[in-house]
Formats: structure tokens, sequence, C-alpha cells
């Protein structure tokens, strides 16, 4: 199975743990930012339930090597300068 890269995983996990704490208790969340993270927490660790999504996420994180200074890719300005050859 393939596994999210450590930085994409821990940013989820934080984030919807960050909602579930301000909007109540776990499995209570109820916007939905928090339903789609707790989707996406779902089908990147192959789980159906949130709760198990979190513990697998967690044991992943902690066996994931050292977290480098890694980019997450997003919008890029034309101004931006470039940290790595563009491959086209």
């Amino acid at each position: 199975m393939l596994r999210p890269h450590p930085t994409v995983l821990r940013r989820l996990v934080d984030e919807y743990e960050s909602l579930s704490a301000a909007e109540g208790a776990p499995g209570s969340v109820a916007s939905a930012r928090a339903r789609d993270l707790a989707y996406t927490l779902c089908v990147s660790t192959g789980t159906r339930d949130v709760g198990h999504a979190l513990e697998a996420a967690h044991r992943w994180l902690a066996t994931a090597p050292a977290a480098r200074a890694t980019v997450v890719a997003g919008p890029r300005s034309a101004t931006a300068p470039r940290t790595a050859p563009l491959i086209e």
C-alpha cells in the first residue's frame, strides 16, 4: 500500500486534531473541513474510521525518517525563486 508523505500526513493530522479540539470531543467534529480531513485521513491510511486513521497515522509518523526541509507543492508565483530544476 502506498503511504502519504510524512509532511503531508503530519499536516492532515495536526489540522484535524486542532479542529476536533476546537469543536468538542473526538468523533463529534461536524464542520465540513473536519469531515473532509477525516475522509482524507481514512483514504490515506486505508481505514474506514477516523479514530483508526489517526492511530495508523501516528504509528506511521513515529517510524517515519526524520523530517527534512521538504516543501509541499502548492501555488507558486512567477517571481518565486526555484530551488530545484523544473522537470517537464
